[in-house]
This record gives C-alpha cells, structure tokens and sequence, in this order.
C-alpha cells in the first residue's frame, strides 16, 4: 500500500499538467455539446457561434482567468517540490467544480432553455475553460523557465 501512496507523489509540473488537463477535458466536452446543439439549428448558427465567441471574453475575463491563476499560482507556491497528485484543486476547487459539473449537466437536460441558446452559452463556456486551460500552460512553462 505505501508503495501504491508514493507513486501519487508527484512534482508540481505533474500538478501543473493535471490543472491544464482537467480544464482541457471539460472544454473540449462542453464544446462538443455547444457545437451538437448550435449544429442542429437551420436558421443562421454563424451568429450564434459569433455570439458564443463573444461571450467568451467577459465570462473568461471576470470568472476563469481569475479561478484558473489562483489555482496554478497556489501548485507554484506548495512549500514542497512534490506533492499528492489530487493536491492540483484544494477543498474549495473540488466543490467549485463539482457545483459546476451539477450546473452543466442541469442545464444540458432543461427542455425549457431552447437548445440554440444552451449551444451559445456552452461555446461561451467550454473557450473560457480551453483558455484557462493554456493559463495552466503558460504558468507551467513560466515555472519550467525559472527553474
């Protein structure tokens, strides 16, 4: 069992990477679905894609740049150069994250949302969760370099 406990250790780039997969997963996820449902609508999908890409500005500005630098900045600043593979969200993140996945799936199965607005508002989602994602990214090579 403690051989099973230390291959969990691992360095914060590891951390870093789980972050930026995490985040990457979910966009990639939330685009598909935003891309399903703007796909099946006939009249102009273009201003809704237009729309979703637009919204993604505030919502990635205000919301995840923030959530997505706070988390990476806190792996960076670990007082130990490895730590536990799930130690890349604290307590907090889980639950954030967990509401989020609540939220998502919710609205996904609201049959009073019609689907054209769900695909533009999840194309808003799922480019702020692929921006946060490059955040990781960036802040992983940032660490890289100044190492």
């Amino acid at each position: 069992m403690d051989k099973v406990l230390q291959r969990l250790i691992v360095p914060k780039t590891v951390l870093i990477g789980m972050g930026a997969a995490l985040w990457g997963f979910a966009a990639v996820r939330i685009l598909i679905l935003g891309e399903t449902a703007i796909g099946n609508y006939q009249l102009h999908p273009t201003l809704n894609y237009l729309i979703g890409i637009a919204g993604f500005v505030p919502f990635f500005w205000f919301v995840f740049r923030k959530v997505s630098n706070r988390y990476a900045s806190r792996i960076l600043a670990l007082p130990r150069h490895k730590s536990h593979l799930f130690a890349f969200l604290d307590r907090r993140g889980y639950i954030m994250m967990t509401f989020m996945i609540s939220m998502g799936i919710g609205i996904k199965h609201v049959s009073t949302i019609p689907e054209i607005y769900k695909g533009t508002f999840f194309i808003s989602l799922g480019l702020s969760l692929l921006a946060s994602s490059i955040v990781y990214i960036v802040r992983g090579v940032q660490y890289l370099q100044t190492r």
